[in-house]
C-alpha cells in the first residue's frame, strides 16, 4: 500500500505540468473568435495534439491551454498572426484555422 501511494505522490505533478512551451513566434501569434476574423485572411489550417493522460486523466483546461500554445507555434511557421479552433478539443486533440490579419 505504501508503495502505491509513494507512485501516485511522485505522479500527481506530473498530471499538471505544462510540457509544451510557446515560442518567440508563437507569441505573436493570438487567438480570436470567427466574429474577429471578417477583415482576415484564411492562409490554413493546423492540427495540435498533446498528451491528456500520464498515469491519471490531466485537466482540461491544462489540455485546451497546451493545444493553443502548440497551434500558435505552428501557424506562426505558416505565416499566420491568427488562430480560431476549427473544431471542439477532443482526447488531446484540436484543429486550427490559420489566418493572416495584418495588424487587425
Amino acid at each position: 500500500m505504501r508503495a502505491g501511494i509513494k507512485v501516485l505522490a511522485l505522479t500527481l505533478p506530473l498530471c499538471a505540468c505544462t510540457w509544451v512551451k510557446l515560442t518567440d513566434a508563437g507569441a505573436g501569434v493570438e487567438q480570436a473568435t470567427p466574429n474577429q476574423i471578417a477583415d482576415c485572411r484564411l492562409i490554413g489550417n493546423v492540427s495540435a495534439t498533446t498528451q491528456d493522460r500520464v498515469v491519471l486523466q490531466r485537466g482540461r483546461g491544462k489540455v485546451a491551454e497546451e493545444l493553443i500554445v502548440l497551434a500558435r507555434n505552428e501557424a506562426a511557421t505558416l505565416g499566420g498572426d491568427t488562430i480560431v479552433p476549427a473544431g471542439p478539443m477532443g482526447e488531446g486533440h484540436q484543429n486550427f484555422n490559420v489566418y493572416r490579419c495584418d495588424g487587425n
